[in-house]
């Protein structure tokens, strides 16, 4: 649990970041010799209402990711086709992810943070434009009407010519793909400028969506291997040391949800945030995507691992809640999220005597397109 300044910018957290809840420290009142600082205290109704705005935005990108993760919409870019997680990928994962966590906390007490924040915003307002035209680019058909002037485009780089050309960039698009990049492009001039909480929230829901989505582990012992390493990454960072803390209170990036716990007193102005990290929803996301997948490959038209491992996410996450909320502390989220997601549906495997299909080879889980759109959307 990190303590923030009332005037500073709501901080960020990195990789697979604790749930924490931000009570401010707000000045009451100042002179040349002492200070009087009084410690934000949240309403019960202000705290029930930001951690169960959390909670819900929190499940949107995992039940919508994990959706749209087993479509079979053509791609109009290569770029947007699935990236497929290994086991030696998901082992070597945590030693990358302390890395970057250890080299970003090194930079900031090497560099000024300012200059450093400066460079994440403009990359992360790239970044953000592009998630977030991504996201909401399937939902353009049902909101513009049918004689919607819609025009076709296609933007390619090629090398070379002749029997020797090789396409470089192939990417086909159209006038509704313009407008959600508009419309995108609007939010990113809106986080830079202002850094507001909704700006934030916008883009932390479009990367944790495109991640759920795009992010494909091969089969269910990976997905352990990943959840298990992070587990104790999560739990060395935060109860460990305090680089975590550190890197959260410094860095100024929308990889994080927030929701303020004073906004039924102070609106949309708002200052003192609860938040929890994209990493505490991409990790146990693309795991339950996986599980959807595999309900899909059982072709018995259920989807019963889907739901009861985003019910244990729900309780997982509940409980992380609880916890932090009762002892004051902050508690890293996979510690409750990781034995939650694994658990319920192995048990559920065991009792339906599947667990040997659940843990088979990745071969079951590629399903033909009329398959994966008949299964998900009867």
């Amino acid at each position: 649990m990190a303590d923030v300044d009332q005037g500073s910018t709501f901080s960020s957290e990195s990789a697979s970041p604790a749930l924490d809840s931000l009570n401010a420290n707000v000045s009451n009142g100042t002179d040349s010799t002492n200070a009087t600082v009084a410690k934000f205290v949240s309403t019960p109704e202000g705290t029930a209402l930001a951690y169960g705005s959390l909670v819900f935005m929190a499940l949107l990108p995992i039940f919508f990711g994990a959706l749209r993760s087993v479509s079979c919409a053509k791609s109009k870019n290569s770029s947007d086709m699935p990236e497929t997680i290994t086991s030696r990928d998901a082992a070597r994962f945590p030693i990358i992810a302390s890395c970057t966590l250890f080299g970003l906390y090194i930079f900031f007490k090497i560099f000024s943070q300012e200059y450093i924040n400066l460079l994440l915003s403009m990359y992360f307002f790239v970044l953000g434009i592009l998630a977030l035209s991504h996201t909401i680019s399937p939902f353009m058909n049902k909101i513009f009407p049918a004689n919607f002037p819609n025009k076709q485009y296609q933007l390619l780089f090629t090398q070379g010519s002749g029997e020797n050309k090789e396409e470089i960039v192939n990417y086909e698009f159209d006038t509704k793909d313009l407008v959600c990049l508009c419309f995108s492009s609007v939010v990113g001039v809106w986080y830079v400028l202002k850094k507001h909480w909704i700006a934030n929230n916008l883009f932390g829901l479009a990367f944790a969506l495109n991640g759920v989505e795009l992010l494909h582990l091969n089969n269910v012992s990976t997905g352990c291997i990943l959840l298990g390493g992070l587990f104790v990454y999560d739990v060395f960072w935060v109860f460990g040391t305090n680089v975590m803390v550190t890197v959260a209170k410094s860095f100024e990036a929308p990889i994080k949800l927030v929701f303020p716990q004073d906004l039924l007193e102070k609106g949309l102005e708002a200052s003192n945030f609860a938040m929890l990290g994209l990493g505490d929803i991409v990790i146990p996301g693309i795991f339950i995507a996986l599980l959807l997948r595999f309900d899909v490959s059982l072709k018995k038209n259920t989807r019963t691992y889907f739901y009861t491992s985003f019910f244990a996410y729900i309780f997982g996450l509940g409980l992380t809640i609880f916890v932090m909320h009762t002892f004051k502390h902050a508690q890293p989220a996979l510690l409750y999220l990781v034995p939650a997601c694994i658990g319920f549906p192995v048990v559920v495997a065991l009792l339906k005597g599947e667990l040997t299909e659940m843990f088979s080879d990745p071969a079951s889980l590629l399903l033909d397109c009329t398959d994966r759109v008949r299964l998900v959307h009867p």
